[in-house]
């Protein structure tokens, strides 16, 4: 009879390196301390789209299940920090809003406390709803402090993650994983073998001749997909009539206001990322080609830089959407090879933790059970369709109608499972959740608001409630406030426990 143990996958190659593949290689490395070779293949001269990355607090998990130390990886990858994502003429020009990372407030009765700030407003009696957030009180004053743990303390109601160069977060990952076993091979992947009875991949073969079999392969290639998409086929699903961005130009400037938090600015037909490093700040202008021509993209990008450029803007394309299967016979693909969704509320290093994430929780042996497979699959597809939700809700919630992206997008077709959130809260202000969702009701209702989606009536349950809202709210604000001002600010943290070595 067979061991259980003779059926052990005791052989990974990751295709590709980058953030995807070196934040694969390092969690493998953490997780199986023994009795498996983890391979990763790399070229020099293929570029990584490496520009400075915003982050969402999930990665905050993963770094502290690897036992990164925060201030040491933030020196390292000349990072800051981020408690949310300033929206700039999205809902309308010259208006502006902030999605934060944590709460409104804090939960001070059965009904939302939005629900008594919709009321407040309108009897007048209420500031925008940024104004009720920990996050952007501390933001706007250009202050950050980690949150304390003592829930009674307004300072506990908001999260944090990262700005951070993904070029050298690569780095960093890549010397926790050599430490941890992981071999590096320098080279080019120009041919795919597949096992000819059961179309698995068998080896990938180097230029030179040199050929790397393994059980399991991770393709981190990229949006080429070398494995998951050319040699298997897998097919792909395009969201571009959702979401119509599918070029961006991306330009490093010189360092301007360090703010803790990302930028997004809507243009005529797209958007511009604003992310500050402690060395440079990275922009990009995400546009549609349909739209705008390339020429005109890229001179809306110079011109909305608040520092001097200090490259050549590059080109990136890209069509948003995902692979039919994530993990498809021996092959998982992580990271831009199993689908893109544009980098408005920063989740593509998420997706690459959610993949490693799942992989560990469902790891297979050399049977590749279609059992598991599926349900790695299921959860996969269902991230991504609440993702692309919450990013179509951006584009189509909008009064602009003064160009033709902004009109085509108010008036697109949506997924039901989005316009049944959107009639839930245009109705009684409610957020409704759905399996999966990777941001929370305090995200979904920044975004509704924000983008000016007011709810016509408020919960019923509000008229049963014996609350002062404006007075509550006016405390909340002011110590909101009064706490930012005890912060110290961006700078002056990141000065005494993480600034970067050169």
């Amino acid at each position: 009879m067979m061991h259980e143990n003779d059926r052990q996958i005791r052989s990974i190659v990751i295709v590709g390196g980058g953030t995807a593949g070196w934040m694969t290689a390092a969690s493998l490395s953490n997780a199986l301390q023994q009795g498996c070779k983890i391979t990763l293949v790399e070229s020099d001269d293929i570029g990584t789209v490496g520009v400075g990355e915003a982050t969402i607090p999930p990665i905050r998990v993963y770094n502290q299940s690897l036992g990164i130390d925060e201030n040491d990886f933030v020196r390292h990858t000349k990072g800051s920090f981020k408690l949310g994502i300033q929206f700039v003429n999205w809902g309308r020009q010259g208006h502006r809003y902030f999605h934060p990372f944590g709460t409104y407030g804090r939960q001070f009765d059965t009904v939302p406390m939005h629900q008594f700030w919709q009321q407040a407003r309108a009897q007048r009696q209420a500031a925008s709803l940024d104004e009720y957030c920990m996050a952007w009180a501390a933001g706007s004053a250009g202050r950050f402090a980690p949150p304390t743990p003592d829930p009674r303390n307004v300072l506990s109601t908001y999260e944090y993650a990262y700005h951070f160069d993904a070029g050298l977060y690569a780095r960093y990952l890549r010397k926790y994983s050599e430490q941890r076993r992981v071999e590096r091979i320098e080279g080019k992947v120009t041919n795919v073998n597949l096992d000819a009875s059961s179309g698995f991949v068998e080896s990938v073969q180097l230029a030179g001749g040199r050929e790397l079999a393994a059980d399991l392969f991770i393709d981190c290639s990229g949006f080429r997909g070398l494995l998951i998409e050319e040699a298997l086929k897998t097919g792909y699903q395009d969201w571009t009539h959702w979401l119509p961005c599918d070029r961006a130009w991306a330009v490093p400037s010189e360092r301007g206001e360090f703010t803790p938090y990302t930028r997004s600015t809507a243009h005529v037909a797209g958007w511009q990322w604003r992310i500050p490093l402690q060395h440079r700040t990275g922009n990009g202008h995400v546009f549609s080609s349909n739209f705008m021509a390339d020429d005109d993209a890229r001179a809306i990008l110079l011109d909305n830089l608040d520092g001097k450029p200090l490259a050549e803007p590059r080109m990136l394309r890209f069509v948003t959407g995902r692979r039919n299967q994530f993990w498809n016979k021996n092959v998982i693909a992580i990271g831009l090879s199993s689908g893109f969704m544009e980098p408005l509320e920063s989740t593509s290093i998420h997706l690459i933790q959610a993949g490693i994430a799942k992989l560990l929780a469902l790891f297979p042996d050399r049977d590749f059970d279609a059992v598991v497979i599926d349900e790695y699959n299921r959860i996969a597809i269902n991230e991504y369709e609440r993702i692309r939700d919450f990013l179509i809700l951006h584009y189509h919630l909008t009064e602009r109608d003064d160009s033709e992206l902004w009109r085509y997008c108010a008036n697109m077709e949506i997924p039901d499972t989005l316009q049944h959130k959107i009639e839930h809260f245009r109705r009684y202000g409610r957020l409704i959740p759905g399996e999966m969702d990777l941001f929370g009701n305090a995200s979904w209702l920044a975004v509704h608001i924000g983008q000016l989606n007011l709810p016509q009536r408020s919960d019923p349950l509000l008229r049963y409630r014996n609350v002062d809202a404006a007075a509550w709210l006016n405390k909340l604000r002011a110590a909101m406030a009064a706490a930012a001002q005890n912060l110290p600010t961006h700078q002056q943290y990141i000065d005494k426990y993480c600034k970067a070595l050169d």
